[in-house]
């Protein structure tokens, strides 16, 4: 297919883009998710709490204490980036920076052995920065590449191709501990080498966004010149003082605050909660990621293919009450099985939510400030990573250990998340975005 092919023929695209590139910008998602499998979820997680910081009472709070950090430091950047990158038009220059920090940073926690809780909370705090606002970035790609009826399907692509990265990722270090462990090695020992093996894959990985995903200057932000010309400052200073005219976006960023909020305890504590709660092996534990990553992968895409005919707004609600079942079967597991069950729709509802969250911003955002508006999305989204682990972190601390009290206690976000939900009108956003044109 040539550059010149006309969009009709790749239904869903918008004109000019070519199905290359979809796939080049899904492997992105593929290329990062091996970070937030490995570190975030499944190995150095319960590596940090059990072996760097000694198990320790404190351990688990340092560990969400630590991430908030790096969100805070996201928080404070992502929509200065994002209005930078929208005047500059500079969005893939930025993200191979990112993507550098994070590869190189990610095999920098291999230095992280037991006792040294400053090197392990330096390198997360700078591993974890340059992931989210990497995540950012790729993310405002999202509409410039599919039309607004397409936006649920092709972000399901993207999200669905990462979980299959994450089980890569994941699948390749499984190899790796259980051919150290026949050796007689240790945690010590092996999980250095899995950091490793997950900055490497995802450099690999990474390759073909960065030679064939095009950057693109919307039609709109590219003749606003006088805008473009001003500082990032300027311009978010401008959506915030003009939030009342997206009332819509702004009451759905609310809700991404509350119910990512409870999202991200889940990513952050999954495994220390399984060998906390559940006397879970950590083989025990990295099987059950392993398969949460399939069903989320299955989640992403096959809700991706009904979000834009269900509706935007119908779509996440869906996947908070079913979070919020996930909840209540994890508080009240005892044995194994149900506690399967619950992490089984969680996968399912990690990746339909994460996806269907992301195309609804794609659908409230004014076209030539894409950047932008998923900066302040990423600012949304770690704000509640903040608070999330945090309020976990703080109950298990307060209550002597209780992961059971501190899962029930973060689940509560999603209620709430669910409440305010309830008020956002997709097509009246949408009417305001194109109005602001």
């Amino acid at each position: 297919m040539s550059a010149a092919t006309p969009s009709s023929t790749v239904p869903g695209l918008r004109p000019g883009v070519r199905r290359r590139e979809i796939w080049a910008w899904a492997m992105y998602d593929f290329a990062n998710s091996g970070y937030t499998t490995v570190v975030i979820t499944a190995i150095f997680n319960a590596y940090f709490v059990a072996v760097v910081a000694g198990g320790a009472p404190w351990a688990t709070f340092a560990w969400t204490a630590t991430l908030a950090v790096s969100y805070v430091l996201i928080l404070l950047s992502a929509p200065l980036l994002g209005a930078w990158t929208d005047a500059h038009g500079a969005r893939k220059r930025l993200l191979a920076f990112t993507t550098a920090g994070c590869v190189l940073a990610t095999a920098a926690l291999g230095f992280a052995g037991p006792g040294s809780l400053a090197i392990a909370m330096v390198f997360l705090v700078l591993s974890n920065f340059c992931f989210g606002s990497g995540e950012n970035l790729i993310a405002a790609f999202l509409p410039e590449l599919a039309d607004e009826s397409h936006l649920g399907k092709v972000s399901g692509w993207g999200w669905s191709l990462g979980y299959i990265g994450g089980l890569v990722s994941l699948g390749a270090c499984l190899g790796y501990i259980g051919w150290a462990q026949a050796r007689g090695q240790g945690a010590a020992d092996f999980v250095p080498v899995t950091l490793l093996i997950t900055a490497a894959l995802f450099a690999v990985a990474s390759a073909p966004t960065f030679l064939f995903l095009r950057e693109r200057r919307d039609p709109v932000g590219a003749g606003a010149a006088p805008t473009a010309t001003g500082s990032a400052w300027t311009r978010v200073h401008a959506t915030l003082r003009h939030a009342r005219d997206f009332r819509d976006m702004r009451r759905f960023m609310l809700c991404i605050v509350f119910y990512q909020a409870g999202i991200q305890a889940v990513i952050a504590l999954a495994a220390i909660y399984a060998e906390q709660a559940m006397g879970f092996a950590t083989a025990d534990t990295i099987k059950l990621i392993f398969l949460v990553n399939i069903t989320a992968a299955i989640g992403a895409f096959a809700f991706g293919q009904w979000q834009d005919r269900l509706g935007h707004v119908r779509a996440v609600a869906l996947t908070l009450l079913g979070w919020i079942v996930m909840i209540l079967l994890a508080w009240s597991a005892t044995t194994p099985p149900l506690f399967w069950l619950a992490a089984n729709i969680a996968g399912l509802c990690l990746g339909a939510s994460q996806s269907a969250g992301r195309a609804l911003i794609g659908y409230l955002a004014p076209a030539g400030r894409h950047g932008e508006f998923f900066g302040l999305w990423g600012l949304a989204v770690k704000l509640s990573s903040i608070l999330g682990p945090l309020t976990y972190g703080s109950v298990t601390w307060m209550s002597g250990g209780d992961h059971r009290l501190a899962i029930l206690v973060t689940g509560s976000y999603f209620v709430v998340g669910l409440f305010i939900l309830a008020g956002v009108d997709a097509e009246r956003g949408r009417r305001a975005a194109l109005a602001s044109v």
